[in-house]
């Protein structure tokens, strides 16, 4: 009984669980009799446990349980996710590092494949998204493409504006350092209603610079094509709090995965979600400063 007076000795035995069972009886109607039919005595299995019988053996229950991963073997984890995560950021700094280094030896062979290695990066960043199941290939292959084009694009920007990948870099980590603890103290937190907002956003994004890198390519217009002046800096701004905002996705989704117990393979998803985030923030930021920097001089 819920009530602790009742388990006391204030209270005598037929309220015990064996003495408050239901009596069956039997009726002879042919002799006139009632008879009291004698309880079912539980065997020693049902008793004491035996594999099989009543008690579950312990095996067999540990067996028994749903997978928390369902058929996928191990779920994610956050030590999982840091793991795959900073070995898809090892390949980034690679492919910058690789850049950098043939931009000192062969200047022109690297601008001439800044152009290859954008187009790569986008196609395989489609192409990871879409995808099903994650390929930690083809996340990796993303990840050296764009470190290559990072690399590539941060030097010319250093020779034009010498200290702004150090500018960027450091801003960059600082947005993502107050992502982190804003979301870790519950303050943000990704909703169905701005979600919504932020890929329409997104598309609309996605739709301008694609035409504003046809006129880079094709026209003589300036440097960042459209993206010049106090435009630029609001179109920038505009684009930072989009990827900001995706890094709340991504930590959102996270904490959902792990939470669900999604399988341990889901961890490059979130990989190579964040590694999405935190370049197209370093891009922004460093476009953004480089045109405010071009406009001081």
């Amino acid at each position: 009984m819920a009530n602790p007076i009742f388990n006391t000795g204030a209270f005598p035995d037929q309220f015990s669980e064996q003495k408050r069972e239901r009596r069956r009886f039997h009726m002879n109607s042919d002799q006139g009799t009632v008879t009291e039919q004698p309880r079912q005595q539980q065997t020693y299995a049902q008793q004491y446990g035996m594999p099989g019988r009543g008690q579950a053996d312990p095996l067999e229950q540990a067996y028994s349980m749903p997978d928390a991963a369902g058929s996928q073997g191990a779920p994610m984890t956050y030590d999982d996710v840091i793991r795959k995560t900073v070995t898809s950021f090892a390949l980034v700094l690679i492919g910058a590092g690789a850049a950098v280094t043939l931009g000192f030896m062969f200047p022109n062979l690297v601008m001439a494949l800044m152009l290859p290695a954008v187009l790569a990066g986008f196609v395989l960043g489609l192409v990871n998204a879409f995808k099903k199941e994650p390929n930690p290939g083809l996340i990796l292959a993303y990840s050296a493409a764009q470190g290559f084009f990072l690399g590539a694009f941060t030097m010319v920007l250093e020779s034009m504006y010498p200290g702004i990948a150090v500018q960027a870099v450091l801003a960059t980590l600082v947005v993502f350092g107050t992502v982190l603890a804003l979301f870790k103290s519950g303050r943000v937190r990704a909703t169905p209603k701005l979600n919504k907002m932020f890929f329409t956003a997104l598309i609309a994004y996605l739709v301008f610079s694609l035409v504003n890198f046809g006129l880079m390519l094709f026209t003589d217009i300036a440097m960042f094509g459209l993206r010049s002046g106090w435009l630029g800096v609001a179109i920038g701004a505009f684009a930072i709090l989009l990827a900001t905002y995706s890094l709340v996705i991504d930590f959102t989704n996270v904490q959902e995965g792990v939470e669900a117990g999604v399988a341990q393979k889901y961890g490059w998803s979130a990989a190579f979600g964040l590694t999405v985030s935190l370049v197209w923030l370093y891009i922004e930021i460093l476009r953004v400063i480089a045109i405010l920097r071009s406009m001081a001089e």
